[in-house]
């Protein structure tokens, strides 16, 4: 029996609870690790909130939070090429497994090896901030010396795409309350903070002439405050509204494929998309892990540490 850390039913963190569980079975196409870090992600969430589509994986309750992780393989299901028994590995848990566990599945087709020198603490954040990050900018493909608009810059997924887009050779500018500067200045980005000041006059100061790209993070009302100041609609690329069409912007499209994480993982190694994690807590902090994620007042990353 291993801990893990889940909710009982849909609802509010009310229905989070710890638990006991065998370890998973791996199923066709699974992995199971010995859990060593997990990422926290604002899907755990909503996850937990309510179902969405093929994100579940139709397991009963009572339902283990997360959806990333890194740890070593300890079991093979059919059809798993490419990793083996004993290998540091990280990856999506997109079956429904869960990763606020001692133990967990992995999708083997969306789970990598962690290259010698990188961190199971780094490697935990990047199935979902790193390969996000490398999306929308490879899917924006602006050229060194442009300018790019991070709106809401001070999470792990805004961060990640500030610090790889100033690696890139492009100017960046990022939007964010006033906890989330220091971060973000850190990572080479010119800061704008919407609790001080009127945000679109302030981007439009510094970028007079509009911005090659923008990179929405906050959706909303904030996503339809910045999107104009783009010189071309088609490059406001939106992570989590998807009513960015309206608006003449896209959707991120997303590759959680292992080639996509094998990626990350040597541009985190490079130092060219090191996550700024700014909290580690150990699985029975979790709760407050995913508070400080749910409440919005989270400056980068923050993982939890299970073994």
């Amino acid at each position: 029996m291993g801990k893990a850390w889940g909710f009982g039913r849909h609802g509010g963190p009310e229905v989070q609870e710890f638990f006991d569980r065998p370890d998973p079975v791996p199923g066709r196409g699974e992995v199971l690790i010995r859990v060593d870090v997990a990422g926290v992600n604002p899907l755990d969430h909503l996850l937990r909130s309510g179902p969405i589509d093929g994100l579940d994986g139709g397991r009963p309750f009572p339902r283990v939070l997360g959806m990333e992780a890194a740890g070593t393989v300890l079991a093979l299901g059919e059809d798993v090429d490419g990793l083996e028994v004993g290998d540091a590995v990280f990856g999506f848990a997109l079956t429904g497994g869960g990763t606020y566990a001692e133990t967990t599945v992995l999708s083997a087709p969306h789970t990598a090896r962690i290259p010698e020198g990188l961190s199971a603490t780094v490697a935990a954040t990047l199935p979902v901030a790193g390969t996000t990050a490398v999306d929308v900018l490879d899917q924006l493909g602006l050229p060194a010396g442009a300018t790019v608009l991070v709106n809401g810059v001070g999470g792990g997924v805004g961060l990640a795409v500030a610090r790889l887009a100033v690696g890139r050779g492009l100017r960046v500018i990022g939007t964010g309350s006033t906890a989330k500067r220091e971060h973000a200045e850190a990572v080479g980005a010119r800061f704008v903070d919407y609790t001080a000041e009127d945000v679109a006059a302030a981007a439009r100061a510094l970028v007079p002439d509009g911005f090659d790209g923008i990179v929405d993070l906050a959706g909303g009302s904030s996503l339809r405050t910045v999107a104009p100041l783009a010189r071309d609609p088609r490059n406001v690329i939106a992570v989590g509204d998807m009513s960015v069409p309206d608006l003449g912007g896209r959707f991120v499209e997303r590759r959680v494929d292992r080639e996509n994480l094998e990626r990350s993982a040597w541009l985190a190694l490079d130092g060219l998309l090191a996550p700024v994690i700014t909290a580690v807590h150990a699985l029975s902090d979790a709760p407050a892990a995913l508070a400080a994620v749910e409440n919005g007042h989270a400056s980068g990353k923050i993982v939890i540490s299970v073994a």
